[in-house]
């Protein structure tokens, strides 16, 4: 296939997408939405949704994609991470601070240790949906509406808890506000200074066993710091701060659709409700309305690709959502297992190639490496718990390095579902939590995350990766 011609994007007509506008996925069939029984109530609520200020910036978003450009071609990894789901009431000064935290800790280490710049990319500010493989929950032979994240119904299992209620979506922007807002404000006030990396240790950083070699990470990128400025003469300004930016899967296309908007002085349309929607397997028909939607955006866009997805399908999709080849503009996220990433991605590079495409690799370890086991021993016996092993993440990462080195293109970030909290959702790493450990502290209601100090081992491990190539 002939690789499509590259088409500045300030050259583009205004009307970017032929026949596209912000509704038009409204005609095409449409996965995982919400069963509302309100229909007048939710356009109400959309027409309320058009109303409210934007979350974020066309420069910002613009600023990603040129970031994201420079990561396709090595010159920097991208680190993505945050909870599987957000919930309302986590919307708190702490926990906010631990994700914070935990991401700028991470991006510390893979700065240090994998010598490129990071950009930074949370699942946070709007990550309130889930897509579900059952549309019913059963419990002791009760069947429910499955829980769809909090911008749909609640956890709860009641009947009237899990009702799709419209008006959660205003509860969504309003939560998603104020977390960047307080992101914003930590950041702006010196938080992230690179200066100061030890203002972002976590209280219990002190009980990890890799806190020696933490803390001398830190000494070592103060020192140098101190001496760079020492050489020109004056403070390194721009490390005085780091870049943030936030990400979603665009599944509630109701929302999507009215956070997206025109700006001044600017052609096309931006979806100003998040700077980096991502595209998910189960809605990635490219007749179908997810599709339809994202192709009208300027916003760079994650795609994730996993053991079921049809490659001549993917293929058709990037024709539809960059058909000029933009730089920055697609980010593949494979996600197929520890057991199967051998068997199925050369397959998806070699597919690629074939295009002529230039896009950037991530891998999303957490996915296709999900399980379920049964506890065997203690007050918490014969229950059966969603987990992930540490080894198994590692294992996926470390054969994906190794793919994209013999295959000769670049792996040029990772996808993380994690939390700055205390959690014991994965088993494995430096701690060693096993199974009978899960139930100590469990607290995703859909999928498990890595905690704090897998977290930062994950990152001490990929760091040394990386200078491998």
């Amino acid at each position: 296939m002939d690789h499509p011609p590259k088409t500045p994007p300030q050259d583009e007509p205004e009307n970017v997408a032929s026949g596209w506008t912000p509704e038009s996925w409204r005609d095409r069939p449409t996965l995982q939405q919400p069963a509302y029984s309100d229909h007048p109530r939710v356009e109400e609520v959309f027409g309320e949704l058009q109303r409210l200020p934007p979350l974020v910036t066309s420069w910002e978003i613009e600023a990603l994609r040129g970031q994201l450009a420079e990561a396709a071609r090595g010159e920097r990894f991208l680190l993505q991470g945050g909870d599987c789901a957000e919930r309302f009431d986590e919307c708190n000064p702490e926990y906010i601070t631990a994700k914070l935290k935990i991401l700028l800790q991470m991006s510390l280490v893979l700065v240090h240790g994998g010598g490129r710049r990071i950009t930074r990319v949370g699942r946070f500010a709007g990550q309130y949906a889930k897509p579900r493989s059952s549309d019913d929950e059963v419990r002791d032979g009760v069947s429910l509406p499955s829980y769809r994240g909090d911008n749909v119904n609640d956890t709860e299992f009641t009947a009237e808890a899990r009702v799709p209620d419209p008006t959660r979506l205003l509860r969504g922007h309003e939560h998603s506000a104020l977390t960047l807002n307080f992101i914003r404000a930590l950041i702006d006030g010196g938080f992230a200074d690179l200066h100061h990396p030890e203002y972002w240790d976590l209280d219990f950083v002190a009980h990890s066993p890799l806190r020696g070699e933490y803390e001398r990470m830190v000494e070592a990128i103060g020192d140098s710091l101190r001496f760079m400025e020492t050489v020109v003469g004056a403070q390194a300004g721009q490390i005085n701060r780091v870049d943030f930016f936030t990400s979603h899967e665009a599944l509630l296309l109701m929302y999507e659709s009215a956070m997206t908007r025109t700006v001044p002085r600017r052609s096309g349309w931006w979806n100003l409700g998040t700077h980096m929607p991502w595209l998910g397997v189960r809605t990635g028909d490219p007749d179908g309305g997810h599709v339809e939607f994202l192709r009208g955006i300027r916003n760079p866009l994650g795609i994730k690709v996993g053991p079921t997805s049809d490659l001549d399908q993917l293929v058709r999709v990037l024709d539809v959502l960059d058909p000029h080849d933009e730089p920055g503009r697609i980010t593949l996220i494979h996600r197929f297992g520890a057991s199967q990433v051998s068997s199925f991605l050369p397959g998806l590079l070699a597919r690629i190639k074939e295009t002529g495409r230039t896009v950037l690799y991530s891998c999303d370890p957490m996915h296709g490496n999900t399980e379920t086991v049964q506890l065997a021993k203690g007050p918490n016996a014969g229950l059966r718990m969603k987990t992930r092993k540490f080894s198994h993440i590692l294992a996926e990462l470390e054969q994906s390095f190794e793919i994209h080195r013999r295959v000769g293109t670049i792996l040029g970030g990772v996808h993380f579902e994690l939390t700055g909290d205390r959690v014991t959702e994965c088993t494995g790493g430096a701690r060693g939590l096993s199974d009978e450990d899960l139930a100590d502290s469990y607290r995703s209601h859909v999928d498990p995350r890595l905690n704090y100090e897998q977290s930062l081992e994950m990152a001490m491990l990929i760091a040394a990766r990386m200078v491998k190539g």
